[in-house]
Formats: structure tokens, sequence, C-alpha cells
């Protein structure tokens, strides 16, 4: 049997529920991807990218004829947002010239940016939630449209480098314990509780590194030197 074969049909059943491995394989790349972030590495981006196309499968249940034949669009759907804005993310990193070493310096978004990604992910959620009611995704749809919006909006964020964006991601875990547990992805749900204490040391990470005040390198005065 082929690692490709194995990966799709290895199953972890405890008691009376059955988790795919890919499942949680793919959270783990997810996991070590947050890590990376947090620590501002380019290899933050490529190891995402790994879980999403896992986790896509993942939540298609239907569609591949998983044990949980349950189709979440917006779980589905934000895996390939993920790759598209991870690539974004990562030549953005990859391209940067921070002084400091780390592949981005992060930065407040200020006052404008934070009223727009408010405003995108109300408007956004509202938008997309007959979409995916349409399509059949899993009730409640608006929270599969929550997650969405908010993954899509915390990745562009993460990807420019906003300290912001953190705060984001603790938005979707709210929404998304709850969400996946009902659904029946209990590893993907145990994975989210653990997310939101994650992305709040995250923040106060990254809103450190902001505040953390830059060594001058001092030059002689050039008049001095008569």
């Amino acid at each position: 049997m082929s690692i490709i074969h194995w990966l799709f049909d290895a199953q972890l059943v405890i008691g009376d529920q059955t988790v795919l491995w890919r499942e949680i394989i793919g959270n783990v790349f997810g996991l070590a991807s947050a890590l990376g972030g947090m620590r501002r590495k380019v290899w933050a981006w490529p190891v995402g990218i790994v879980g999403n196309a896992l986790l896509f499968t993942v939540f298609l249940g239907a569609v591949f004829g998983t044990p949980n034949p349950v189709n979440l669009l917006g779980q589905a759907g934000r895996q390939v947002m993920f790759i598209v804005v991870s690539v974004y993310g990562w030549y953005s990193w990859k391209h940067s010239k921070n002084p400091d070493g780390a592949a981005v310096e992060p930065r407040w978004a200020g006052t404008r940016s934070r009223i727009l990604l408010v405003v995108a992910l109300v408007g956004g959620t509202a938008i997309l939630t007959p979409i995916f009611s349409a399509l059949g995704s899993y009730e409640p749809v608006w929270a599969d449209a929550w997650i969405f919006m908010g993954s899509l909006l915390a990745t562009y964020g993460m990807a420019k480098g906003w300290v912001e964006f953190w705060l984001i991601w603790v938005a979707v875990d709210l929404v998304g314990v709850p969400l996946l547990f009902g659904a029946g992805y209990y590893a993907s749900g145990l994975m989210y509780v653990f997310y939101g204490a994650f992305t709040l040391v995250g923040f106060f990470v990254w809103a450190r590194a902001r505040t953390k005040p830059k060594v001058a390198v001092e030059f002689p005065d050039p008049t001095l030197q008569r």
C-alpha cells in the first residue's frame, strides 16, 4: 500500500468515534506553521500549505467518502484560500528586508485598516452565509462563513505583518470550536482549543517585538575629526 493510500484510509478509533489520521496530521502541520509564524520564519508558509492540502480532503467528508460524511464548505474552501494567500505570504516574507533577521517586522495595522477588517469580517460572513447554505454546508452555516472570512483576513494580516491578525484568529477559534465538535471533527476541534490559547501568546509575542526599542548605531561626528 502506498503512502497516499495509507494516508487516505488510516483511521484512529477512540471509543465509538473514528478520527482520520490525515485530520490529525494536517492539524499538526497547521500547528507547526503557527509556531513558525510566531517566530517569523519563512518556512511557516510551505509547512502550512501541506496541512491545508490534507485538511481540504477531510472537510469534504461526503465527497471523499470519509467516516464522517459531512461537508463543511467554509472549512474546505478556506484550505484553498490558505494555499493561495500563503503563496503571497511566502513570497512577501522571503523578499522582505528586515534588519533583525526575521522574515517580517511586526507593525500595528492602524485605525483605518482595523475598521476595514471588522467590516470585511461581518460583511463577508453575511454575504457567504446564504451561498454556503445553498451549497449544503453544515448548520449553523453562518459559523462556517465566519470561519472562512476570519481565516482569509487573518492570513492576509499575517502576510502584511499586522500584529492584530492574531486577534482575528481568536475570533475564528471562538466560533470554530463548537462548530467542529458539533460536526464530529473532534481532532480539529481539540486543536482549535489549543490554537485559541496559542494565538493569544502569539499576539503578545508580536506586540512585544513591535514595541521593543531598536538599538541605534552611533557614528562619530565628522566635524570632530579635525
